[in-house]
């Protein structure tokens, strides 16, 4: 079995906005030409907090002051056997400091909460942007993809979600 990709994913929020990515420039990017938040992957001895802070740094410029830790996604795409898979830990972040950068992942946009959803995203993040939304409860979601980036099944704290 391949091992599984540990990773940060932050939405930061300031005046009824997210900070949006969107994945215009890296080759090879599973998330191209997506919206999406800010994060990515755990360095040796990372804690999840440590990533995330270092993360928004790289990416934004920002310097993270004050976040939450709101769930758990488990991020499975690609053909049986061959599949990526990652755990995501989501944050909602607020009080960034500091002057923003190009970021070498894409363009970042502050983005209206009400018109995030129509952007390009993975239909899972508009699940989970939702919960982030309409509850402060931290939760688990599974979301699995099919090789074309369909999204098949998402599981939400143990229960499966009608999707369709």
């Amino acid at each position: 079995m391949k091992e599984a990709a540990l990773c940060t994913l932050c939405y930061i929020e300031r005046d009824d906005k997210y900070l949006m990515l969107h994945r215009v420039s890296k080759k090879n990017d599973i998330n191209k030409d997506k919206w999406i938040g800010v994060g990515g992957h755990f360095k040796d001895l990372e804690s999840p907090e440590d990533c995330l802070i270092r993360e928004v740094k790289e990416e934004t410029g920002y310097e993270l002051c004050d976040f939450d830790f709101r769930g758990i996604v488990t991020f499975v795409c690609g053909k049986k056997g061959a599949e990526v898979v990652e755990y995501m830990h989501l944050y909602i972040g607020r009080n960034v400091v500091g002057e923003p950068i190009e970021c070498d992942e894409g363009k970042l946009v502050w983005v209206d909460k009400k018109e995030v959803f129509n952007l390009n995203l993975w239909e899972g993040d508009k699940i989970f942007l939702r919960l982030l939304n309409e509850s402060k409860d931290f939760f688990s979601l599974k979301l699995v993809y099919d090789e074309n980036e369909q999204l098949k099944s998402a599981v939400l704290n143990g229960k499966a979600m009608d999707i369709e």
